[in-house]
Order: C-alpha cells, then sequence, then structure tokens
C-alpha cells in the first residue's frame, strides 16, 4: 500500500527541489477519457424534463443500466479505432438512494464492478459509515480508489487496504491496456499514463466517519506527486479529483504538469444546455494555465446521480504536455414522453409528437435516447429492488406537481429563491420541534429551522407520496434533530459566511442555508467573488398569516437544525463557534422507541474534527435500541399532519440577487 511515508517523502523531496525531471521524448499521444461522478447510488433512473424546440418534455435521465450501454459504446468505438481509453468515477459512488440506505456499499461495488471502471476518486460520502464497510467496499470493487493526500496507515480498518491507492500507472499500445505495477521498472515503447487520486483536505470538517485517516494539502500534495511521476519518466498525468470545479481550476492554477483534471464533488454538469431548457453550467475542458506560464491543465466533470456521461480526447505532445482537449457531457435519456410531471397514461406524447422529440435529439450532441443494458437491469430488479420497493411504507401525501430542489439560486433554471424542496423540508422540522411532545423534552420553544442545501438528496416527483421518499431518499443520512440556542448576530454571520463561500462557479454549495419561520436577502457585489446579507427576518404568525420581524443582534433564538449542521460541519463554522465553551443544545433521538433529549456540554475542535461532549450519555446511534433520524421523522410527521396536499410553501424564504452578466 502507499501511504504517508510514501507522500511525506515526495513533498518533501518537491519543496526542497531535490526531484528532478529527466528530459524524456515520448510520442504524440492522444488518449479518450469516459467518465462519471457523484452517481449518489441512482442504480435508477431520475425522473427529469428538458426541452425539445419549444416543447417541454418530462422524461427520465440515466441509471446505471444506462451509464453502462453508454460506456460500453464508448469502448466499442475504442476498440474499433485502436484508440487508448480510460473510463474514471470522480468520486461518491456511496449515499443517495434507498438502495444505499438498505445495501450499503455492497450493492455500489457489486454494480460498479461491473461497469468496467479503470479507477474511482475517494468522495466524502464515501464516509458515511464507517471505515470498516468503506474497506470491504474498495477491498471488493475490480478497480483502485485513490487518494494521493490521504493516510490510512494508522487507522484499524483501512491500514492494510492495498486497493486504496495515490496513483495508478496505464501503459497503452493503441486500444491495449495494461497496469504497470512497478514504477521503478517501466515499460519501454509505450504510452505511460498515472492517474492519481486527490480527496478533500478537509475531509475530517466535511464527513461524519473518518476514524484515524489522515488528510494532507491538496496542492502541495499534487504537486509532489506530479513530480515524482515526471522524475520516473511519466509525462502524461491524469488528476482524479472529488473536490469541486472551483477548486479543480485553483489547483491547476497552482500546479504544475497535470494534463487532465476529471472532477467531482460539485455536481457540475460542465457544459451549455440552456437549449435543452438547462443551464450553461461553464465551461466543459476549460484549459487552465498553470503557475509556469506555459503549460495547461484541462478540466472536467460529468453533472450528478448518474444523469450523463462525459468523453474527452486528450492529446500530448513528445514531452506530455496537452496540446489538444476537447469532448462534452452527454445525458442519457429514455424514449417515453409525457407533457406533464405526474405522467398519467393520458399525458404521453402521441408517436407522432414521439418522433419530432427523437428527431430532435438525433440532431443535438449533448442528450440521447438510451437503452438500458439488459443484464445490469435484471439485476436490479431481482436481487435488490423487491426489499426497496417493501421498504418505503405507508403513503403520507399526494404531490399535484414535481418540487424542485436546487442547492443554490440560480442554478440550472431555477429563479433567485432556489429551491423549492428545502423550506418544506426546514419548515416540517420547526413545526415537529414545536410539538407538545418534543418541547417537553427539549424545554423549548424553537423560533425557526436552518438546513443545509447538501443534506437534500432529491426533488419531490408528483403523485404519491410516501414515508420512504423522505427517510431513503430525501433526507437518508440518518441525522438527529437538534435544538441549539443561537444569537441572532450568530446567524446572520453563518448565512454571510456560508452563501458568500457558494457564490463561486462550480463550488460546492451544500452548505447553502435555507430556513423555516426565518427568510433573509442578499445581494451579490462582485460576480462569483463577494456579496452582503442584507437582511434577515423571524416569522411569527402562520403560514397563511404571516408576521415578520428583523432578526435582533443580541437576541437569543432556539433554532432547530440537524446535528451535522449543529456541530458546525460543512463551513457551518460560526454555529461550532457558538457553542466552543457552553452549549444549551439538546439533540433529540428514540431510545426504545421514546424520544428522548441529549444535553450538549460543549464542541471542541480535536485535530480537524468537531468532537460534541455531552453532559451525560451521549447518543449512540449504532445501538439497536436507538433510532436517530429524526431529521426525516419529523418531515414525515409534518406532511403527514399538515400537508397531505404537498405544494411548495405561499412565501420565499431566500432571495439571492447575482450580480447581472
Amino acid at each position: 500500500m502507499f501511504s504517508k511515508p510514501l507522500i511525506a517523502l515526495s513533498i518533501t523531496l518537491a519543496i526542497s527541489g531535490c526531484v528532478t525531471t529527466p528530459i524524456v521524448q515520448h510520442q504524440p499521444f492522444t488518449l479518450t477519457v469516459a467518465h462519471i461522478n457523484d452517481t449518489h447510488s441512482n442504480f435508477d433512473p431520475v425522473k427529469s424534463s428538458f426541452k425539445a424546440d419549444d416543447t417541454k418534455v418530462y422524461n427520465e435521465f440515466g441509471g446505471y443500466p444506462r451509464l453502462q450501454t453508454m460506456a460500453k459504446e464508448y469502448k466499442a468505438e475504442a476498440k474499433k479505432d485502436n484508440q487508448s481509453l480510460l473510463f474514471l468515477h470522480g468520486g461518491d459512488a456511496w449515499q443517495g438512494s434507498a438502495y444505499f440506505k438498505l445495501n450499503h456499499g455492497a450493492m455500489n461495488a457489486d454494480m460498479l464492478s461491473k461497469m468496467g471502471l479503470d479507477a474511482m476518486a475517494l468522495g466524502n460520502h464515501e464516509f458515511d459509515l464507517n471505515n470498516k464497510k468503506l474497506n470491504a467496499f474498495i477491498g471488493s470493487v475490480n478497480f483502485p480508489v485513490l487518494a494521493a493526500n490521504v493516510d490510512a496507515s494508522q487507522d484499524a480498518d483501512l491500514k492494510d487496504q492495498t486497493n486504496l491507492r495515490p496513483y495508478q500507472i496505464f501503459a497503452f499500445d493503441g486500444n491495449n491496456k495494461t497496469i504497470v505495477k512497478d514504477i521503478n521498472h517501466l515499460p519501454k515503447d509505450k504510452n505511460l499514463v498515472a492517474v492519481f487520486g486527490i480527496a478533500l483536505d478537509n475531509m475530517a470538517n466535511i464527513a461524519p466517519n473518518t476514524g484515524d485517516v489522515k488528510f494532507y494539502d491538496m496542492v502541495k500534495t499534487a504537486q509532489a506527486t506530479v513530480d515524482m511521476l515526471k522524475s520516473k519518466g511519466i509525462d502524461n498525468i491524469i488528476a482524479l479529483t472529488h473536490i469541486g470545479n472551483a477548486v479543480d481550476l485553483d489547483v491547476a492554477s497552482k500546479v504544475n504538469g497535470i494534463d487532465l483534471i476529471v472532477g467531482g464533488h460539485s455536481h457540475t454538469l460542465l457544459g451549455d444546455f440552456a437549449d435543452l431548457g438547462l443551464n450553461n453550467n461553464g465551461m466543459y475542458a476549460q484549459m487552465v494555465k498553470n503557475p509556469n506560464g506555459t503549460t495547461e491543465t484541462c478540466v472536467v466533470q460529468a453533472g450528478e446521480y448518474a444523469q450523463a456521461i462525459g468523453r474527452v480526447n486528450v492529446s500530448f505532445d513528445a514531452n506530455g504536455d496537452v496540446v489538444k482537449c476537447a469532448g462534452h457531457n452527454t445525458l442519457l435519456s429514455n424514449d417515453e414522453f409525457y407533457h406533464h410531471a405526474d405522467r398519467k397514461q393520458s399525458d404521453m406524447f402521441t408517436p407522432v409528437q414521439t418522433a419530432i422529440v427523437e428527431k430532435f435529439i438525433d440532431n443535438h450532441d449533448k442528450i440521447t435516447i438510451t437503452d438500458e443494458d439488459v443484464l445490469l437491469r435484471q439485476r436490479i430488479d431481482t436481487k435488490y429492488k423487491p426489499a426497496v420497493d417493501k421498504a418505503y411504507g405507508k403513503t403520507i401525501a399526494q404531490v399535484p406537481v414535481e418540487i424542485k430542489h436546487e442547492r443554490r439560486p440560480g442554478d440550472r433554471g431555477t429563479d433567485k429563491h432556489g429551491s423549492d424542496v428545502a423550506p418544506i423540508m426546514a419548515e416540517g422540522q420547526y413545526y415537529w420541534a414545536n410539538e407538545p411532545q418534543v418541547q417537553k423534552v427539549t424545554g423549548m420553544k424553537v423560533d425557526f429551522a436552518l438546513i443545509g442545501a447538501g443534506g437534500i438528496r432529491t426533488n419531490i416527483e408528483a403523485g404519491e407520496y410516501r414515508e420512504g421518499n423522505v427517510s431513503l431518499e430525501l433526507l437518508p443520512f440518518s441525522n438527529f434533530m437538534s435544538v441549539v440556542p443561537l444569537k441572532g448576530a450568530v446567524v446572520k454571520q453563518l448565512l454571510q459566511q456560508t452563501v458568500s463561500a457558494t457564490l463561486p462557479e462550480g463550488s460546492h454549495a451544500g452548505k447553502f442555508p435555507y430556513g423555516g419561520h426565518i427568510r433573509y436577502s442578499f445581494t451579490e457585489t462582485e460576480a462569483n467573488k463577494a456579496g452582503k446579507l442584507n437582511n434577515v427576518e423571524v416569522m411569527t404568525g402562520t403560514e397563511q398569516n404571516p408576521v415578520w420581524t428583523p432578526i435582533q443582534d443580541n437576541k437569543t433564538y432556539n433554532v432547530a437544525v440537524n446535528n451535522y449542521n449543529a456541530t458546525g460541519n460543512d463551513g457551518w463554522t460560526p454555529v461550532y463557534q457558538a457553542q466552543k465553551d457552553h452549549s444549551g443544545r439538546v439533540d433529540l433521538a428514540y431510545v426504545d422507541g421514546k424520544l428522548t433529549g441529549f444535553k450538549v456540554k460543549n464542541i471542541e475542535k480535536v485535530g480537524d474534527k468537531y468532537q460534541v461532549n455531552y453532559q451525560g450519555a451521549a447518543p449512540n446511534c449504532k445501538a439497536a435500541n436507538m433510532r436517530c433520524n429524526t431529521d426525516a421523522q419529523a418531515v414525515i410527521d409534518y406532511i403527514q399532519q399538515s400537508r397531505p396536499n404537498l405544494v411548495p410553501l405561499n412565501y420565499e424564504v431566500v432571495t439571492l440577487d447575482r450580480v447581472q452578466k
């Protein structure tokens, strides 16, 4: 296994200038890279929509069987043309669907191992369970998981894992590909490509269960790794990252010698999809000048939830520098189209209408109709789907029209108010926290609720809505609710910092805050860089008759928020800082079926992690008699009791005014 000693030596040598790069001349070389990222256990297709000219079309995108079909097609084309090809995954295969809730990493390992991947980046959600299960996943897949800036040598579960590696080297002779196992004995007369991984260096603050794994600086490790690879005579270098598109661009501007970055984490479907009624999400295959002022790095990413696949062709000169980088992402659609989101049989397109849409798709290079791979579809339906269908439980509401979730307002066709799902979630948690039986446990009346956009994983689809749609899909992380007293000034600081952090193009927007019984407006003052919080108001009264009052800096408010954000994770740092010395917070979980409060003493920072210290016993979510997903239960109770006809709230909670370009 590659671990800290190798990485530390590489960094030391690079910084001290002791790594010498030999002058090696190779043959010019073109490589095709197919790539996916942030698939999040979306084995089944995602219900979606697009525009074909002026016609709104409700369809489905992706799913693993469609990814498999397209990946096989790309591989067949490469074989026919004797073209070199890699198939890479940018991380976060875990979490995100009912399949994962029931099967954990085992189904991911099964499905991904059938897809013929060459490597996968280590994502933050790969740490959602525990390192024992992560170790089992990494050990059972038939491709390496890459992270050069990770040291697992001191972690009890991962220390002996040989399939968690800093890099993988491939030797190509046309379409023939072999893995190079000894970097000190490289094959001659073949085109060599090194793929190294980069994980988030603040992983301990983002992921809940990193154990004793250590994470090192992304830029320093990347440069040291590149220098080491070049010193061995490898000039064609790919970084497989899970750090977000904005950070990918930043790393490319600070590191010499990376030819291609294949990214993930920010869920960025790079490319202009505006003519499909979607968004222009930034340039696909953007070239970024390296700090030496001469070489450049090409950057790609392929969206989210197994809806699309990217393909890029990278041409290297004899020195291993990129001379051409071009390609695009392709959305993978089914061939059944509807006029409305509830997809009733009566709303299906007629054969003539379907033919018109199919012709439109045939003439568009960023969307295609793709059949599902039969074998993969059969395996999902027979081995995994029956248990998932059974787990969804009873119906709690009817949804007349699909309710959309988007993390950051303005993205993917949303308006300046953003998600319509997040305010419902926050309102539900506010409602639940103020139920008499909950107030009896906390001793606090809640003033408002806050929720991070990244904790919400799906839209609310039209039609019948069941308990499992919330607990297995929408809020799948099994977080428990917290009620935490915070000064108004802390809330304002939180909103200012988290919104500002999501302004850059391609930034990870999971930390973006929404609320229930609270609203705010934010104005961007410098495009994609800076802005200011204008006003924050707390609501009293009802949804039908709201009364809005400006938040007071010195007043203490009782805030309902899940425990992940209540601890300050994912950049909600002001919440942690407010609880460093003392906290009046109460965490809520069910013990033997009874709602129980766990009083928090304070939060301290231990290494890179925030540690919650309790006044008494701490909640143990692994215990058989404890159920911790009160964040989802709160929303289920709210919808069932107050919103059986599930529609968006009557008021907006967020207004984000961007600089007009």
